[in-house]
């Protein structure tokens, strides 16, 4: 009994879907990772206590680039310059905010030599994980079609093209966060 192309499309549907978040999310990672110039999203995963809910920085203030290794921070509410300030100094950032009471000044230094290193190895480390996680979505993938067969509802021939399908999937996301990797890695280290 052969298998319902809708099922193999399920198949697939999950697996590029599976595929795409692990890369979406590197995508997010790296945007977070600063590489010596002032960049608003280095702050995306900062919450501020707004009225007793952990809400993220952008939705409470206004975030613009000053200058290259300059972010100003200017709330809608100025009450929560405080909170902004704590919510700073408490994240994993590293640099030390200066307000006026109005906004908020980041200053971000430049980077050492060994420091940009590091973070060449941290977004590495960051790059494979997200293969990692579509190698195991692979993994998913093929275990499935692998049952079918089992099962009797796919031939042998069909499992192999499907295999070749689902490889030459990886191949391309692996490509793809190969080039994520490079155009980052380049980035950090320009001085």
């Amino acid at each position: 009994m052969a298998v319902d192309n809708e099922i193999i499309d399920e198949i697939f549907l999950e697996y590029e879907d599976k595929t795409d978040k692990a890369v979406a999310h590197l995508k997010s990672e790296l945007l977070a990772v600063r590489a010596g110039r002032a960049n608003p999203h280095v702050l995306d995963k900062i919450t501020v206590d707004y009225y007793g809910t952990p809400t993220p920085l952008a939705h409470v203030s206004n975030i613009s680039v000053q200058d290259a290794r300059q972010l100003v921070i200017a709330p809608w509410d100025i009450s929560l310059v405080k909170e902004i300030n704590k919510a700073i100094m408490a994240s994993d950032l590293g640099i030390n905010p200066s307000d006026d009471g109005r906004v908020i000044r980041l200053n971000f230094p430049a980077l050492t030599e060994d420091r940009r290193r590091e973070l060449v190895k941290s977004t590495r480390g960051l790059a494979e994980e997200c293969k990692i996680a579509c190698r195991n979505a692979r993994r998913d993938a093929l275990e499935t079609l692998e049952k079918l067969k089992k099962d009797g509802d796919l031939s042998e021939d069909a499992l192999a093209g499907y295999k070749k399908d689902v490889q030459k999937h990886l191949d391309e996301t692996t490509a793809k966060i190969d080039a994520m990797m490079a155009d980052k890695e380049k980035e950090i280290m320009q001085v």
